[in-house]
């Protein structure tokens, strides 16, 4: 498809890692809210949630629009604390390795679930299926000196 290509050419470039962060998640929030978490602009080209989670510190709610890979016919999403490749690693990575207890929004459902950062060999099985999945993933993790997060997040018994 002509269309995700050049969108995952263009997510690759630094310009767009500089812009985005600022624009996307701005707009995911107020069409999230306008549609009563229905739609997520980005969604479009990737599946999407609305992650909600204390603040690391403050233990504040924080609402954070952010792509994620499904598995387990929607009981587990993965997460990818890629940051649009940039250096730092999002704050909301932060969030969830000191309060794994959080809550998403799936399509338009709010579901309790719990956080786990995925490492070794874990997480290199589930960083080739990222690739697949979102290529653009790989241009980011070579732009960082980082080890980008990966968090599998899995539903809680309410």
């Amino acid at each position: 498809m002509i269309g995700e290509r050049m969108v995952q050419r263009v997510s690759s470039t630094k310009g767009f890692a500089k812009v985005a962060p600022h624009v996307i998640p701005a707009l995911d929030r107020a069409v999230h809210r306008l549609t009563r978490g229905k739609v997520l602009v980005s969604a479009q080209m990737l599946p999407g949630v609305i992650l909600t989670a204390k603040g690391a510190r403050s233990g504040v709610p924080r609402r954070t629009p952010l792509a994620c890979m499904p598995e387990e016919g929607g009981r587990e999403w993965i997460l990818i604390g890629s940051n649009f490749g940039r250096t730092d690693h999002p704050a909301w990575t932060h969030n969830l390795l000191a309060h794994p207890d959080a809550e998403i929004s799936w399509k338009g459902t709010d579901i309790p679930v719990r956080a786990r950062l995925l490492e070794g060999e874990e997480r290199a099985a589930v960083w080739k299926r990222l690739l697949a999945f979102w290529p653009p993933y790989a241009t980011y993790q070579e732009r960082v000196e980082r080890e980008i997060r990966v968090f599998r997040i899995s539903r809680r018994d309410s």
